[in-house]
């Protein structure tokens, strides 16, 4: 049973999964779209949840975060969750650690996809913001 806790982490089991590569909205952030306060956190959760749909998810492990999750890429068959978030503007590249989904994000960015279709900030600025309060 995979349980989606946002849109880049999941439980496998008792194993945490951090998907590689990509940063998603977190669950309490929010973006603006026509003047409209948007949870863009819930949309990339509900989206992923919404593409795992109780479909079985394998997952290539490359390292443990300081978070002692898996940091993985995960499938659904062949098809990488990552990618799909990425190039369907529900997360953005995280160019900090890998260069995988940046032409993914480029095709969001170019046809105002999720994210892209909205102002939003990246999620690791909301996340130092929180820090620094």
């Amino acid at each position: 049973m995979v349980a989606v806790i946002d849109g880049d982490t999941i439980h496998i089991g008792d194993k945490k999964y951090r998907f590689s590569g990509i940063d998603a909205p977190e669950i309490k952030q929010t973006c603006q779209k026509d003047g409209v306060v948007i949870m863009c956190g819930v949309i990339a959760k509900d989206a992923l949840q919404n593409k795992i749909n109780n479909r079985e998810v394998s997952c290539k492990d490359e390292e443990i975060d300081r978070y002692q999750r898996i940091v993985a890429e995960c499938f659904i068959g062949e098809e990488s969750l990552s990618k799909y978030l990425v190039r369907n503007g529900y997360a953005v590249a995280y160019r900090k650690y890998s260069n995988k989904f940046i032409e993914d994000e480029e095709y969001a960015k170019q046809n105002k996809l999720g994210l892209w279709s909205m102002t939003f900030e990246y999620p690791w600025d909301y996340r130092a913001k929180l820090r620094s309060k």
